[in-house]
């Protein structure tokens, strides 16, 4: 039997590299899934890749009544919610606070945050009895990093919302994680590495690379496959966790 037969899951952030992975592996292990994303013309394309198990909600994750949407299309559209994958997220700049731009930091803290707020207030009640949401917060929410303030201070506030969230959830049996990737060889790792070394991302990308004991980026197959394990019945008891997949990075 596949490990998410029957299952429905919704994935926010599901154009990019990770949201649209893992829903490629979700349907192979038997779900049906549901993609929010703001940019429709991607979702199109992603969703018809997938078949007829996939289907696609255009939404603004900071915006209530789009998140309301969404967290009810998905329910008209499969039945069901038993998976969310509170995914969505952005990068921001790359400069020093003095220097960090007020509209760029607000504009990451309403899609990291309030973005992930909103989805658990509005898709938990959507919810099943005994799913699984999983957050997606990043090694960078467990520790600093220079010149990335607002995306550093966004993925550790998601901590405290997935911890609030698995003490209420608990009585309904659904649990609530987050994951912590290292850096994922994606589009926003791109624009990470040029936004520290302009003209000269590809060098960044090498020293990036060289500090993880690994040696390399994760591919985001290798973190859909972690979001699996968390969103299937493998992870019954597990609840309020950090899951940190950095190939060894904060084993230094």
């Amino acid at each position: 039997m596949k490990r998410l037969e029957n299952k429905v899951a919704l994935i926010t952030g599901g154009a990019g590299s990770i949201g649209q992975t893992t829903a490629k592996l979700f349907i192979d292990e038997g779900a049906k899934v549901v993609l929010v994303d703001l940019n429709e013309e991607e979702l199109k394309k992603v969703a018809a890749s997938l078949g007829e198990h996939a289907a696609y909600v255009a939404a603004d994750v900071t915006n209530s009544a789009d998140v309301q949407r969404y967290a009810t299309d998905a329910v008209k559209k499969f039945g069901k919610i038993d998976i969310f994958f509170n995914n969505a997220g952005i990068e921001g700049a790359v400069k020093p606070i003095v220097d960090f731009p007020e509209d760029v930091f607000d504009k990451v803290m309403a899609v990291n945050v309030k973005g992930v707020f909103l989805g658990a207030k509005y898709v938990l009640p959507q919810m099943n009895d005994g799913g699984s949401m999983i957050i997606t917060s990043s090694v960078a929410g467990l520790g600093g990093s220079p010149d990335f303030v607002a995306y550093v201070t966004s993925k550790h506030a998601t901590l405290g919302i997935m911890k609030v969230a698995a003490l209420e959830a608990a009585a309904r049996k659904i649990r609530v994680n987050t994951i912590h990737p290292s850096p994922v060889d994606n589009r926003m790792m791109r624009s990470i590495e040029e936004g520290y070394q302009p003209g000269h991302g590809a060098e960044m990308q090498k020293n990036f690379a060289a500090g993880i004991p690994l040696g390399r980026y994760a591919a985001p197959l290798e973190i859909a496959k972690l979001v699996l394990f968390l969103g299937s019945d493998d992870s019954q008891f597990i609840t309020g966790a950090q899951y940190v997949i950095d190939g060894g990075s904060n084993a230094k």
